[in-house]
């Protein structure tokens, strides 16, 4: 073999250096896709995934970003829905359990959101006090909008509304009251004034004014019965007392006896107790015939 064999017969082709850098760019753009393909499903799915943190007392609920990792306070388009997932302040309650798992979905974060707005809300509705009952009743509404709550969720949370119910309609009857006040005195101004609305207010007043003072007085009575002790009843609500038992007459007649016929009364003749006393059933009457 010579020696002195020329270089170039030792390089490859233009074929093969063509073919190899094309499979290096092939292999490169696959590497390349594979990878942003699996951080596109990385972001869809941390963007689809529910976390819940502990911020000033208060729980906070945090969604995913559309990256692999990372999240910010969740603000749902819906308003009824950003009043749901508003900061929760637990009340120095320990909620650590719920900071150690993702929820993938909206209705695992609703069924453990429930236990906790249940812990605030139960003490507070059983209270007579306004400002701790208004507190449970926000609590109750606020769980009212968790739709993927479990049946017997459902049913715990009926059994709370029903147990507050009462306390519900004596606020809405408080606030009729307040507004049947407000309107009649509306009414009495525009009827004392001279406008083009006197007449009409008059006849709403003599319309409607007896009814609704009889109606803001009825609630006055069960308000103020509701502030005495044990509840007892206001002058509005006395007892109907029992009927009394029917006084006998002489020659009534006893149990099993034969009642005596009424007397015939003629047209325009009107006969008194006094003469059915001296004129009893059998004799004969003056003017009348013997009774039967």
């Amino acid at each position: 073999m010579n020696p002195m064999m020329n270089p170039q017969q030792n390089r490859p082709s233009f074929g093969r250096r063509a073919t190899s850098a094309f499979t290096r760019l092939f292999v490169t753009l696959l590497i390349l896709s594979l990878g942003g393909l699996v951080a596109f499903l990385l972001s869809e799915r941390n963007a689809r995934t529910f976390t819940l943190a502990l911020e000033n007392g208060q729980l906070v609920v945090m969604k995913g970003r559309m990256l692999p990792m990372g999240a910010v306070p969740y603000q749902p388009g819906d308003g009824r829905l950003a009043d749901a997932y508003a900061p929760l302040s637990v009340e120095g309650r320990d909620v650590s359990f719920l900071m150690e798992r993702p929820f993938r979905e909206r209705e695992e974060l609703d069924r453990a959101l429930f236990p906790v707005l249940e812990g605030l809300a139960q003490p507070k509705v059983q209270s007579d006090d306004p400002e701790l009952l208004a507190k449970g009743l926000y609590y109750l509404r606020r769980a009212e909008l968790l739709s993927g709550l479990t049946e017997e969720q459902r049913r715990t949370l009926e059994t709370m509304k029903a147990d507050v119910s009462f306390f519900q309609a004596r606020q809405q009857l408080e606030e009729a009251r307040r507004n049947v006040t407000e309107a009649l005195t509306q009414l009495k101004l525009a009827a004392e004034s001279r406008n083009r609305n006197t007449q009409r207010a008059n006849q709403m007043l003599s319309t409607v004014g007896p009814a609704a003072q009889a109606l803001e007085k009825a609630l006055r009575a069960v308000d103020a019965s509701l502030l005495e002790p044990g509840g007892a009843s206001t002058p509005a609500e006395t007892p109907i007392p029992p009927p009394a038992a029917p006084q006998q007459t002489p020659g009534a007649t006893t149990p099993g006896a034969t009642a005596p016929a009424a007397p015939e009364q003629k047209p325009g003749v009107r006969t008194t107790d006094s003469e059915t006393q001296q004129h009893p059933a059998g004799t004969e009457q003056p003017g009348t015939g013997t009774a039967r």
